[in-house]
């Protein structure tokens, strides 16, 4: 089957490769002409583990394609997904759906065979509706239909989530689109992958949901964490008492400087918007949202005790920059909140990042950023681990106490054992463990 997927970003790209390599004939489209030419030239536009050899595999393949051409790239695809981006709008929160508004509008106008119209972005309820609602009024005389697939994809593993999902979300009522749907994912029988057909609007609410509902377990360890510091408890044991319960699973009961990156931060918001607008306040959402928020503040803070009762002037190296490791994304990073923080308390900060740092030079502009976890450590009075990268898992503690200032080590993944950190001579502080 032909496969157009509009857009290239994060989730266009990762899935039109992912389909491209199941068999499908993709087209990925884009508004952004140098976007295609790097694309076509076998340049990523972002960072995610083996994505450059799957995209150059496919391309060789003859099964995937780029262009800026929307008629030209949908023309004789039986699925159309919509991949563009749905980011918070500027002064209220909503999600910004202008893009996916664009897209339908100009799909409506070109459509030259019957095709499924697939949502793939994160969309509120009822905006398949609205898709609906455009691509009807732009006069096709073409059958069409629009179903919504929501993504679940992990930023540094999104590959692997595709291609053996936990679940296969699709929202539509309409058989022929479902026969469509069934073909597009067809591959992945063989794997079992659970399909789960509901109602557009359902679909629509699952990955919201789902999103809401991880970040509150990320949130409540993280409180859970600062109760432990207070009482003197390990936090590390209370996630694996918690998560050895079945009812509870132990994924994302890891205390750290808060939820960061493309979703948990925007899509916490639009479901309080789009409850907010219905009448249905989510009170627990609403606290999960406040509590991230002020958490990465006070992450800040943490390193700034470290360095003593007279912070100004002191120097701090951030070891992990991206809101989590195998990305290049800084997208709602702690690390910008800490490195704010810092630079509000007149500490100088240094950072070292595998991925982020060119993403994060634009929203860091007073940080300097080094070549190696190293050398940014050099001369500071602290060093802390903001991102969990597994560079950081085996340093060096001798070479970093020889090139520090002073050993003070504030690890805010807990990837260290205090003892052994500790028996190296170093001041150290980590979460939720006493």
């Amino acid at each position: 089957m032909k496969i157009a997927m509009v857009g290239s970003g994060y989730v266009g790209l990762v899935s039109g490769a992912c389909f491209a390599d199941f068999g499908h004939d993709v087209v990925c489209i884009d508004k952004d002409p140098a976007k295609i030419d790097r694309l076509k030239a076998g340049q990523m536009p972002i960072y995610e583990p083996g994505l450059e050899d799957l995209v150059e595999r496919n391309v060789r393949g003859g099964r995937l394609s780029f262009t800026t051409d929307l008629a030209s790239g949908i023309a004789g695809a039986g699925a159309i997904f919509i991949a563009v981006g749905t980011p918070s709008r500027r002064g209220d929160g909503h999600a910004d759906l202008s893009f996916v508004h664009a897209v339908a509008r100009e799909v409506g106008a070109n459509l030259a065979q019957p095709a499924v119209i697939v949502t793939k972005s994160t969309v509120p309820v009822g905006t398949g509706d609205e898709v609906e609602r455009i691509l009807r009024e732009s006069g096709t005389e073409h059958r069409f239909a629009v179903a919504s697939n929501p993504e679940f994809l992990r930023e540094g593993a999104a590959i692997g989530d595709f291609k053996r999902p936990d679940r296969i979300v699709i929202g539509t009522d309409d058989e022929w689109a479902r026969g469509i749907m069934n073909e597009v994912y067809r591959p992945l029988f063989l794997n079992k992958a659970p399909i789960l057909f509901t109602s557009r609007r359902s679909a629509e609410l699952v990955k919201y949901a789902a999103n809401a509902f991880l970040a509150t377990k990320i949130t409540f360890i993280n409180e859970m964490a600062d109760l432990c510091e207070k009482v003197g408890g390990n936090v590390q044991d209370i996630a694996r008492g918690m998560g050895l319960d079945n009812r509870i699973g132990a994924k994302f009961l890891h205390a750290g400087p808060g939820y960061g990156g493309s979703c948990f931060p925007k899509d916490t918001l639009a479901l309080l918007k789009t409850a907010e607008d219905n009448g249905v306040p989510l009170r627990l959402v609403e606290s999960v949202v406040k509590v991230n928020d002020s958490r990465k503040r006070a992450m800040g803070r943490k390193v700034i005790d470290a360095l003593g009762s007279e912070p100004r002037g002191k120097r701090v190296a951030l070891l992990g920059l991206t809101f989590k490791p195998n990305t290049d994304d800084m997208r709602d990073a702690p690390s910008i909140a800490i490195a704010q923080a810092l630079d509000d308390a007149g500490v100088e900060v240094t950072a070292y990042d595998p991925e982020g740092m060119e993403l994060a030079k634009p929203l860091m502009q007073h940080v300097e950023m080094s070549e190696s976890a190293y050398e940014a450590a050099r001369n500071a009075d602290a060093v802390a681990i903001v991102t969990e990268w597994d560079a950081f898992r085996a340093l060096d503690l001798d070479r970093l106490k020889e090139v520090a200032r002073a050993p003070v080590l504030v690890d805010l993944r807990n990837v260290y054992d205090p003892e052994e950190v500790r028996a190296k001579g170093f001041r150290y502080s980590s979460i939720g463990r006493g």
